[in-house]
């Protein structure tokens, strides 16, 4: 760091500002903006002294006036939305972080708030609330399946549809897992289990059984919508890169009065058999000049899991452009 480029800033937090909340336990938030942008912070109180690279500086100044601005409407602070602010305000000076975080997704049931992570979340967030239909298409771990139920369950709790219906083809990812013993449920359910997932980490357990005993939640594989229409429904098609070309159109045209639907994949993780044409991949050429229609493409950036996932998913990003030009 050149010496002729170094500042030190004062930044006088609002009194009414929870310090606990904003610092984190033993200034654990402070340590992890000081790390994504190469400054030394240091807190007395309301006072924040932040010293290094001038850029670098004014960018953790505006990631931790945004933060406090969210403490103080009550948001809780947790190291995954510290992280998340740092990457959003170090890729772009002017992201509004707190716009982001503050779009808050209710689920009554559990008295949770489900908000965006990322930039890409959020404009995720805003297509599924604009569009009837909605591709989530990105790596693991961006939220793409997550958020899509969380905003069906918000909207099945608003009456704003009568049910939701969960589905995704049962494709097994890279291994042969041969004869499957039991009845027709017990063959699919592993298949289905993330969706069952999603709603548990939602609702409580006994919601959900009511609700799916209601059939105002169906989880089912693909095959078993042929032949319907899903009105009034919220239809979420997840791991849609394992759908063939037929599944796909067949699926989509299932669709309809009231009913809003959304496609979740990843089309670096396709586990069809060789030769065969992923559905997702068909539909984003097919579908991707179709007005109604909404696109939002997800990258490393989006990843709100362990932070090493955003690592493995860059490397393997990188790894695959270097050997395209060999193949």
């Amino acid at each position: 760091m050149s010496e002729t480029t170094v500042i030190t800033r004062r930044l006088s937090l609002a009194p009414d500002v929870d310090l606990a909340q904003l610092l984190g336990r033993n200034d654990d938030h402070l340590r992890t903006l000081e790390s994504q942008f190469d400054v030394r912070i240091v807190a007395r109180g309301h006072d924040v002294m932040l010293k290094g690279d001038e850029r670098q500086v004014v960018k953790a100044e505006r990631a931790l006036t945004q933060l406090a601005e969210l403490v103080r409407t009550g948001a809780p602070l947790r190291a995954m939305e510290v992280r998340a602010a740092a990457r959003m305000v170090s890729d772009d000076e002017a992201a509004d972080v707190k716009s982001v975080f503050a779009d808050a997704i209710s689920v009554p049931s559990r008295k949770k708030w489900i908000t965006p992570k990322t930039v890409g979340q959020k404009r995720y967030v805003d297509a599924i609330r604009s569009h009837d239909m909605v591709f989530g298409i990105g790596p693991a771990g961006t939220g793409k399946s997550f958020l899509a139920v969380a905003m069906a369950v918000n909207a099945l709790m608003k009456r704003e549809v009568a049910r939701i219906v969960l589905t995704r083809p049962a494709v097994e990812a890279g291994e042969r897992l041969g004869f499957l013993p039991g009845d027709l449920y017990e063959k699919v359910h592993p298949y289905l289990r993330p969706l069952y997932d999603a709603l548990y980490d939602l609702l409580d357990y006994e919601k959900v059984a009511r609700l799916l005993e209601r059939n105002a939640i169906e989880v089912a594989p693909i095959a078993f919508m042929r032949g319907r229409t899903l009105n009034d429904a919220f239809v979420i098609i997840d791991e849609a890169q394992n759908t063939t070309t037929e599944q796909m159109k067949m699926v989509l045209t299932r669709i309809g009065f009231g009913s809003k639907v959304v496609i979740t994949g990843d089309i670096t993780q396709i586990d069809l058999p060789a030769g065969r044409t992923s559905g997702l991949v068909e539909a984003i050429a097919v579908l991707s000049g179709v007005k109604g229609i909404s696109f939002v493409y997800f990258d490393e950036k989006d990843v709100v899991r362990h932070k090493l996932v955003q690592s493995v998913v860059k490397a393997y990003d990188a790894y695959g452009a270097a050997q395209a030009p060999a193949r």
